[in-house]
């Protein structure tokens, strides 16, 4: 973590420890975790502007990012229009108006909201195969500095569920099938009303794209993701929970609530 975010305890702090090479923090509530990441996740932007006149952030897309997303559009001198913003997963065949689509649900939680230099969005529609060699290409013309990301239910990453989850995936970009507890979640989620709504195949980035930032924040709230939490980081790591490979990341915060954390 960097040496700055630490001289200072943020506010609803519970607890910290490491699990692999990896920082967790625990806060008291939701707001107070979203609120923290998005702290660190600012101060990370502002340095990497200044180091480098440029920033390459991909965000995930979901409700239990919400609370960060919120927080960090809420924090001044951001440099919002030196950062290039990207998404991690983007379901395949929804139209293209459909509010859950990943790139419509991060326009009106924060892309829409802030001044970004550049959005690159994953289209849904098309060749899903030219659509990943594209996106992979804008993903690759320069390294990545921030990845923001959660955790799934069942311990996946973007959309690498364990069934497809590979850690030396020769890809940037890929499709892959949803795992049903994946497409669960979405409902559960309140995303979709019933499961043969939610799309079977999406297109992701593979562990490998995002372990390869160079800062990674994720952010886990709920009681509904304790066990993959606890997995993640108490477990093997393994494909099984493809969210356990986060320990091995030297630049990698989890932020949990008391609700998510293992040790609570």
């Amino acid at each position: 973590m960097n040496a700055a975010y630490r001289d200072h305890e943020p506010n609803g702090l519970t607890a910290r420890w490491t699990a692999g090479a990896a920082n967790v923090q625990v806060f008291d509530s939701r707001d107070n975790m979203g609120r923290a990441a998005a702290e660190a996740a600012a101060q990370r932007i502002r340095q990497a502007a200044k180091d480098k006149g440029s920033v390459r952030v991909v965000f995930a897309a979901a409700p239990s990012q919400s609370d960060f997303l919120e927080a960090l559009q809420e924090i001044p001198d951001i440099p919002w229009r030196q950062v290039t913003a990207f998404h991690m997963d983007e379901y395949v065949g929804l139209p293209a108006e459909a509010p859950q689509r990943f790139a419509n649900w991060l326009d009106s939680h924060l892309f829409s909201n802030v001044p970004l230099g550049t959005v690159h969005r994953i289209n849904g529609s098309g060749n899903a195969t030219e659509i990943c060699h594209g996106y992979g290409e804008q993903i690759n013309e320069s390294p990545i500095d921030i990845v923001c990301l959660g955790i799934g239910v069942n311990g996946h990453i973007a959309f690498n569920d364990p069934p497809v989850a590979d850690f030396k995936d020769i890809h940037t970009v890929k499709v892959v099938e949803l795992d049903e507890i994946c497409r669960q979640q979405q409902v559960d989620d309140g995303c979709f009303s019933t499961i043969h709504e939610v799309p079977t195949h999406a297109i992701t980035l593979t562990v490998p794209a995002l372990m390869s930032a160079d800062t990674l924040f994720c952010v886990v709230p709920g009681k509904q993701k304790r066990n993959a939490v606890n997995v993640a980081l108490n477990g093997p790591v393994s494909t099984d929970c493809p969210a356990s490979i986060l320990r091995t990341h030297m630049d990698c915060t989890v932020f949990l609530d008391t609700e998510s954390s293992p040790n609570d």
